[in-house]
């Protein structure tokens, strides 16, 4: 019996020493191997056998893009402005043995390379420039660290400023700078918005003068047409009356009395002088010697 206690107890030993050398590499990683503490291999995503006492794992690597926030940086600018930076970094390992082999500390390699290069860079400009040249400064920076980290197996996919943060003297001045270009600003859109204003009241009257001119115009126009209107119709009517008259073959006592009713009503008008033709002179006094003589019968 205790033999066979002792085969179930080597047996359990064996299956767990077995099982402890069994490994299995998950998705979107890389184990490095080392036999005999010299670089025998990297174990890609699946199942591996490790010999017992003769390899080991070395590293485990993730190749799944990583992201780095490196705490501000002060740098100086051109024109010797002194403001603080941090940086983010993105970047993927493509090469496992690189990234175990190539370098100590692949982290404070990439902080330290990322500080160095970005006091480079800040260098060659002026405060202005940095803070309105982010994308060129992030393009820089990144061809720069992907070239230098290439002997690390490591590929810099991005690079950003987070923040630019300069003195607090130069921030109060940017502000002043910044309210001053909104005053303008404002200033230049209140006096276009007079000007607008004053061209669409001058508009206005100018349009407001052409119908009042136009409209007098037209009532000139239909006052003339009436008034010619008035003067046809009387015009044809004196031709119809002599017409009448024609046709009604008038003596001479009617020619002279028509004369004397013509007479009569140029003399309401406004004359002060009136030449009378013989012949109705002659008449005018038949005609009161009549009225005298009805005025004595009558008494």
């Amino acid at each position: 019996m205790p033999f066979v206690i002792m085969w179930l107890v080597l047996a359990v030993i064996l299956i767990a020493f077995i099982a402890s050398n069994i490994v299995v590499v998950p998705q979107a990683r890389a184990y490095v191997v080392e036999r005999l503490g010299t670089y025998q291999g990297t174990w890609e995503t699946g199942l591996h056998f490790k010999i017992p006492l003769f390899e080991r794992i070395a590293r485990k690597v993730t190749l799944k893009e990583q992201v780095v926030d490196f705490p501000p940086q002060p740098v100086i600018t051109k024109d010797n402005v002194t403001m603080q930076i941090d940086t983010v970094v993105y970047f993927q390992v493509t090469d496992s043995k690189l990234f175990t082999y190539g370098i100590e500390s692949p982290m404070a390699a990439i902080e330290n390379l990322t500080a160095t290069t970005l006091r480079n860079i800040i260098g060659d400009l002026e405060l202005d420039q940095t803070l309105t040249s982010r994308d060129i400064i992030n393009t820089k920076m990144r061809a720069i660290l992907d070239e230098a980290t290439d002997a690390w197996g490591i590929k810099v996919n991005r690079v950003e400023l987070k923040n630019i943060i300069p003195p607090a003297a130069i921030q109060e001045s940017m502000e002043k700078q910044m309210k001053a270009e909104r005053e303008r600003r404002e200033s230049i859109l209140v006096a276009e918005g007079k000007k607008q204003s004053a061209i669409l009241v001058a508009e206005g009257e100018k349009e407001s003068t052409v119908l009042r001119a136009e409209a007098s115009r037209l009532a000139k126009i239909k006052e003339a047409e009436g008034e010619a209107e008035a003067l046809l119709t009387v015009q044809k009517a004196l031709a119809d009356s002599l017409e009448m008259l024609n046709k009604a073959e008038p003596n001479d006592q009617v020619i002279r009395l028509k004369a004397l009713e013509a007479f009569a009503k140029a003399a309401d008008g406004k004359s002060t002088k009136i030449i009378i033709p013989s012949e109705i002179q002659s008449l005018a006094g038949l005609a009161t010697g009549l009225t005298e003589a009805i005025k004595s019968a009558e008494k």
